[in-house]
């Protein structure tokens, strides 16, 4: 993994695009062990970003989804369609995205080892 500082939250980081989804822009960027992770659409808006160090996930205040990323941390109601879409995944981190009928994407940051990112990142209601 690139330890890349820069370009946290901008449109068209200097980064190399990590994501295993032609749907989605993956940027990953590390600095004193601790790992961040963007996510950008195709148009190049930001939606949502986290940090991730050993087992602890932060969401950031940034991107049009921000409100909407689960972790186990900060669980967040189970979404409506849970079929999602695994977008990166490394040997610490697994984020899946499941678009909603109402236009809207969920996003799950989990550890990799989770085998059901909605599971691992939703409360029950």
């Amino acid at each position: 993994m690139a330890a890349n500082q820069n370009g946290l939250g901008q449109a068209w980081p200097n980064a190399q695009d990590v994501s295993s989804s032609p749907r989605w822009h993956v940027y990953v960027f590390e600095r004193n062990g601790i790992r961040y992770v963007q996510i950008n659409d195709l148009n190049g808006n930001v939606r949502a970003a986290f940090a991730a160090q050993s087992g602890s996930f932060l969401v950031l205040p940034i991107g049009t989804d921000a409100s909407r990323v689960a972790t186990p941390q900060d669980p967040q109601p189970a979404p409506a369609n849970t079929q999602g879409e695994i977008v990166y995944q490394d040997n610490d981190v697994k984020v899946q995205i499941t678009p909603q009928a109402n236009s809207v994407m969920t996003m799950q940051a989990v550890d990799a080892a989770c085998n059901d990112p909605v599971e691992c990142s939703s409360r029950v209601n």
